[in-house]
């Protein structure tokens, strides 16, 4: 782990340069970058591309929880939402692919603004629940509005379009380099926000909030800001998922979407960077190929999370980085 040293000023705990991490988490990015780059050529792009949206997904939650500490079960309000707004602008507005991806985003961002001004106000098991039932009301909304979201039809084929009104996203390939830059851009702001000072004082408050309130720091500004930065980042994946998929539907803001993305967080690692990743792909590929299942697919996820929990608590990319003592 990043050894820690105490800011002067503030009492806040501090990670000083630890040069052997920081060479790990490079390493780490340079052979996930190199991975991409031949992905498309060896697995089905399509499938690539639908990891790379839920691993995005998770990471969103990932920092919410696994950084700022705060527990909600209703991120799938923002995914949904998002891959609903970027759905219909690519198709009723007829916006180029970016633009539509980029108005689902900054829809997932507002709605964090108001979902988390309105639930920082209580904490742990009261947030939760908060979250969650913003999150139904938001699901009932949708379900109510089938002018704008289908109904229980969805917005269906949703138009790829040209990227910059130049590359055609017709083409699985052309559009998986898209997702992947996306994918990358949003992993690298993530690693950006935790290691940045911002990011160690929501530690701090994830570990000790009476203390940093008692430093001076404002708490909640800090817990609005880490919950908006996650609604977005967990609107980018939703809007994305959607230009992909041409189409979005009831189940991306249903509340087992919500429970889907704690259980790739969990899986992978709880508070690592890389953790989320490796999660979204057991989970993702579990259900593309145990799909012959049926409804045996979640009995076997729910054997998998109670495995991961009684043998590896802190998820497989945990119990890597607990094994060569770094953090990953």
């Amino acid at each position: 782990m990043a050894d820690l040293a105490s800011d002067e000023t503030s009492g806040i705990p501090i990670a000083s340069t630890d040069r052997g991490a920081d060479q790990l988490h490079r390493n780490v990015l340079i052979g996930l970058a190199l991975l991409l780059a031949i992905a498309p050529f060896v697995a089905y792009p399509v499938f690539v591309m639908k990891v790379l949206c839920f691993a995005l997904f998770a990471l969103a939650f990932n920092l919410l929880l696994g950084y700022g500490g705060l527990l909600s079960f209703g991120h799938a309000a923002f995914f949904g939402m998002a891959s609903y707004v970027s759905a219909y602008a690519a198709k009723n507005w007829g916006l180029t692919p970016e633009l539509a991806i980029l108005s689902g985003t900054a829809i997932a961002a507002a709605l964090g603004l108001v979902f988390g001004a309105l639930a920082i106000r209580r904490q742990g098991i009261y947030f939760t629940m908060i979250t969650l039932a913003l999150a139904q009301m938001l699901f009932f909304f949708c379900l109510q509005t089938p002018r704008f979201t289908g109904g229980e039809d969805g917005i269906q084929a949703v138009p790829r379009g040209r990227l910059f009104a130049v590359v055609d996203l017709a083409d699985d390939r052309a559009l998986y380099w898209l997702v992947a830059a996306i994918f990358m851009a949003g992993l690298l702001a993530m690693y950006r926000i935790i290691h940045s000072p911002f990011g160690e004082v929501c530690k701090a408050i994830r570990d000790n909030e009476p203390r940093a309130i008692s430093l001076g720091y404002r708490v909640n500004r800090y817990k609005l800001t880490v919950f908006v930065l996650s609604a977005a980042l967990a609107g980018l994946a939703g809007a994305t998922k959607a230009i992909v998929f041409q189409l979005a539907s009831l189940t991306d803001v249903h509340w087992s979407m919500s429970g889907e993305v704690v259980l790739m967080t969990l899986v992978g690692g709880l508070g690592t960077v890389f953790g989320p990743i490796a999660g979204a792909l057991v989970i993702v590929a579990m259900q593309n190929y145990l799909a012959s299942l049926g409804a045996w697919v979640t009995v076997v996820q729910g054997v998998v999370f109670v495995i991961c929990v009684l043998a590896f608590r802190e998820g497989f990319v945990g119990v890597v980085a607990k094994a060569i003592k770094k953090p990953l």
